[in-house]
């Protein structure tokens, strides 16, 4: 018999020590012989009994080596699910793979799947899901997360309840009238047939598929209390035809009604989820591609990169690229937020979808389809909306014990109404009561579809959220760190003053300094660039450089070694120079270029300070949250800007270090501190942070790793940001309440015989329409630009 094997992939071994350590640690794990292999980066562990490896001990045991077994992420759309409990039946089933961690969202009708690579493959999940009850099946890549797709099959299906329906409407009415037996029993026994058996065959199938997989949800209780209640009517039928009361028209009207409910449900769920919908229509199929000389429509999925792309006056570009000829002016509030139109020209940025105003631009082609700024926008978008908020977990464990509760409470008072009073006609009709007025849905639906409507709308607006955690967190915000250059100022800062102290001029001094800057990316060196460049300056070849965050750089230039920063840094005496001295009390950034030997030239420079700086600073302490500035410029730079705006509390001179031990210094007295940067230089305080605000555009890597990327990089989305956070952090409580309040007070109600199945199921069927509509009311919030 060959012995159970199980091998794992390994990540972050460097060399064929870390093979023979990684190997050690896992010989140590009872009853199993490991081998790994460097050249292959894997670990094969085999089985000295009948029983396969434990693969949470062995990747316990790669974790402590210091290595990890690598993830990856699956994102599944589900067909099937009725009620939260399925959502929580199959992440239950999911978690049960070996490794597996999922994330169910019912509101989205989709699971986020991380599982090890190489050991449980997509097919794997796909059957787990399966063989619980339900469909699953792998989107398409530029597929959006939406509501499950049955919106047209149940609308069929509820006309011809519906049309079913209408004589018992009539029988009811005239009972109302004081008119009885408009309707006979035999009529109304074949009315309710097809509509108990073949229009309710899906509470039927799904209950089963949910029993058989070892759980309850809402088809349970559906098919439990409608059947009750058509039994015994046909029962009464068949034993009293003339004296006995039948309840026909109970089954009948729960289900066209909850069939209505569900209907209008995922109307409403469809209307939630149109952010991404919307995104995806604006993008061109086809770009004009310079081909064998001539300009030819080619559709975009052929197009390539590195390709000359034309875009017209009116059109929208469908690539992402780099204007090369033209000029222009573009709306880019698709991806900003911003109406204002944006100038384009010669190097330029242009991104995919956003439409060409005025002129003619010819583009280089740098993103095509998956790699444009707009599809990474979407991926963020549609992750966000199905993930989940940590607000949801309590709802989650209620729904998990929900339905058998609700049995439980239906079989108690069958029992207890039949036993008392002795009538059990009575007491079976309060049970079904019971049943169809609880409804797990509402507390399903209640987090995820608030959280869809809030992360589309901030898409919508140029604010967009990575995960649900960070849009909850965002609303909980009491400070917000902010860095001084780009971001309360306008982060283009000038150069103002040249200083020749031992250079032999100062176009001598200009050059050598933005020779050293040509590799840095930090505002300060972009101003000394392009002074360098208004005067006609040529740059020289640099050796050596290298970058010290938030002092410096440095480097060799024709056998000269050469540093560029701060004064301190760059010479401990020269912070006391009187040019330094002058120049920083006057509000200026100095920075000081030195070789071995003598400190050659000081250049200052200086950065406007936005103009919606202050009127955001007043927002965000009207709402609570007081602003502290970090910065590593100078005290003097730094308290001309504090004063202008009015901030309180700043730090000058901080590294970016000491912004994130200032970070942790707030949290520790209890403030939960949100962190504005640029994502570059401020990594460590954006890591530290609760919640990481990267400002400057949007790029890629603030996309993929910052909790709330400012699309057009100014101070007033931040507050925008903490705002919708805030509504939609409201409008989950809400929905949390309506949803607890309306199960709390419903199912006591009926258990006591205050409700009439007709009027539970109506009003079941409501509950959750009404917290979707809820969460759509959000979409009424608008900027505070």
């Amino acid at each position: 018999m060959t012995p159970p094997i199980l091998t794992l992939p390994i990540a972050g071994m460097t060399c064929a020590a870390c093979a023979v350590r990684l190997e050690k640690v896992l010989k140590r794990l009872p009853d199993v012989d490991a081998e790994v292999n460097f050249a292959t980066a894997s670990a094969r562990l085999t089985s000295r009994t009948a029983q396969p490896p434990d693969l949470a001990a062995a990747m316990a045991a790669v974790a402590r080596a210091g290595f990890q077994v690598p993830l990856s992420r699956q994102r599944l759309t589900l067909e099937g699910m009725t009620c939260a409990a399925c959502a929580q039946r199959i992440e239950k089933v999911l978690n049960r793979l070996p490794g597996v961690h999922a994330s169910v969202n019912f509101a989205t009708a989709s699971a986020e799947v991380d599982y090890p690579a190489g050991v449980v493959s997509s097919a794997q999940l796909l059957d787990a899901v399966r063989r619980a009850g339900y469909q699953a099946q792998l989107p398409r890549a530029d597929a959006p997360i939406t509501a499950a797709g049955e919106q047209d099959h149940t609308g069929r299906w509820l006309l011809a309840s519906t049309l079913l329906a209408l004589p018992f409407v009539a029988e009811m009415l005239a009972m109302l009238a004081g008119r009885h037996g408009l309707l006979p029993v035999a009529w109304q026994w074949a009315l309710a047939t097809p509509v108990q058996f073949l229009v309710g065959w899906r509470f039927y199938r799904g209950a089963w598929l949910s029993l058989r997989g070892g759980g309850a949800n809402m088809d349970v209780l559906v098919a439990l209390g409608t059947s009750m209640a058509y039994l015994l009517s046909v029962w009464t039928a068949l034993t009293a035809p003339h004296h006995g009361h039948v309840y026909f028209e109970a089954s009948v009207s729960v289900i066209t009604l909850v069939l209505l409910g569900k209907w209008l449900e995922q109307r409403a769920r469809r209307q939630t989820a149109g952010a991404i919908e919307a995104l995806l229509k604006l993008a061109p199929t086809t770009a004009r591609v310079e081909r064998d000389g001539a300009v030819q429509d080619v559709p975009v999925a052929e197009v390539r990169v590195g390709e000359v792309v034309w875009v017209r006056e009116g059109e929208s570009a469908p690539v992402d690229g780099v204007v090369i000829d033209g000029q222009g002016s573009v709306d880019e509030s698709l991806l900003t937020g911003e109406s204002a139109p944006v100038s384009k020209g010669v190097d330029s940025p242009v991104y995919a979808a956003t439409r060409n105003l005025q002129g003619v631009l010819r583009l280089r082609a740098t993103g095509v389809g998956a790699d444009t700024q707009l599809a990474a926008i979407i991926r963020q978008v549609g992750e966000a909306q199905g993930s989940k908020a940590p607000i949801q977990r309590l709802a989650d464990v209620i729904s998990g014990y929900f339905v058998p509760a609700v049995l439980a409470i239906a079989v108690a008072t069958l029992l207890a109404v039949g036993a008392s009073s002795g009538d059990w006609e009575r007491a079976i009709m309060q049970a079904v009561a019971v049943l169809v007025i609880a409804c797990p849905c509402a507390l399903g639906l209640a987090t995820p579809a608030a959280v869809m409507v809030g992360v589309g709308l901030g898409a919508r607006h140029g604010v967009l959220f990575r995960h649900a955690t960070a849009l909850e967190h965002a609303g909980r915000l009491t400070v917000l760190a902010v860095d001084k250059t780009g971001t309360l100022t306008e982060g283009r800062p000038q150069l103002t003053e040249v200083i020749a102290l031992a250079a032999d001029n100062r176009e001598q001094a200009l050059a050598l300094a933005a020779s050293l800057e040509a590799g840095s990316e930090h505002p300060l060196a972009a101003a000394i660039l392009r002074a360098a460049q208004d005067a006609q300056l040529g740059l020289q070849p640099v050796e050596a450089f290298s970058v010290s965050v938030g002092q410096g750089v440095s480097g060799v230039i024709h056998g000269r070694a050469l540093r560029l920063g701060v004064p301190a840094w760059v010479s401990p005496t020269l912070a006391e120079h009187p040019q330094v001295t002058r120049l920083t009390e006057a509000g200026h950034t100095v920075a000081a270029l030195a070789d071995e030997t003598q400190v050659l030239a000081l250049l200052a420079l200086s950065d406007a300070i936005r103009p919606s700086a202050a009127p955001t600073i007043a927002r965000l302490r009207a709402m609570g949250v007081e602003v502290h500035m970090l910065t590593g410029d100078n005290p003097a730079a730094a308290a001309r800007v504090a004063k202008a705006l009015d901030i309180r509390c700043w730090q000058a001179g901080v590294r970016p270090d000491g912004k994130a031990r200032a970070i942790a210094e707030l949290q520790a007295r209890g403030e939960r501190v949100g962190m504005a940067g640029d994502g570059v230089n401020d990594a460590p305080a954006l890591a530290q942070a609760d919640v990481s605000l990267a400002m400057g555009g949007g790029s890629h890597v603030a996309i993929e790793t910052a909790d709330i990327t400012l699309m057009h990089g100014d101070l007033l989305a931040a507050a925008d940001a903490i705002d919708l956070s805030r509504r939609t952090l409201a409008k989950i409580r809400q929905n949390l309440f309506f949803a607890f309040i309306y199960n709390i007070l419903g199912i006591p109600l009926a258990a006591l015989g205050g409700l009439n199945p007709v009027i539970a199921g109506a009003a079941m069927a409501m509950s959750s329409v009404s917290v979707v509509s809820n969460a759509l009311l959000l979409r009424r919030w608008r900027p505070g630009r």
